[in-house]
């Protein structure tokens, strides 16, 4: 059985209330939701709450959930819709930002085989860029499939990505 056929077991198994096949699926997922939670909020404890949430809502609603389908792609979807709405409401109180990756001191870094500098300057965009470039280039989502994952058109998915790729390159540029 290849990986999308196990996937697809651990998703019945779930469905039908199997431990077992519930932690199979946390094990295969969780590094990814989390680091996609992290690159868009840039707080840790954030980050570990939003995809601790959005798995836990994911598992409350897996009787809605199409098993001919990938699990990962939905539960991405409501980790980084939840790590956007985060991010927006930090902002709309007026936090500061975060401190940088490299301060953290993590064990487990999630910008591993990022460089710290880009870590740093995906922290100053705003979330809806950091999500798209994230997913695309983080999670190796195409344009199309971002579009469905945030129900966003493919041009405004284009749109993003160019800006916030293009705003990147700017701050890579002065920081150099």
């Amino acid at each position: 059985m290849g990986p999308d056929g196990r996937e697809r077991a651990w998703v019945r198994g779930a469905q039908a209330g199997r431990a077992s096949d519930l932690e199979a699926l946390f094990s295969r997922h969780w590094r990814p939701a989390y680091r996609a939670a992290y690159l868009v909020v840039h707080d840790a404890a954030a980050a570990e709450d939003i995809a601790q949430e959005a798995f836990l809502s994911a598992v409350r609603h897996l009787d809605r959930f199409d098993r001919r389908r990938p699990f990962g792609p939905w539960l991405h979807r409501i980790v980084v819709n939840r790590a956007i709405d985060w991010a927006r409401a930090r902002a709309a109180r007026g936090e500061a930002s975060p401190e940088p990756l490299e301060q953290l001191g993590a064990d487990d870094p999630p910008g591993e085989g990022l460089s710290p500098q880009v870590v740093d300057a995906l922290r100053l965009l705003p979330p809806e860029h950091r999500a798209v470039i994230v997913l695309r280039y983080l999670l190796d989502y195409t344009p199309g499939e971002i579009g469905e994952l945030l129900e966003l058109p493919r041009g405004t998915v284009n749109s993003r990505l160019r800006r916030g790729l293009d705003a990147l390159a700017g701050r890579l540029g002065e920081a150099r």
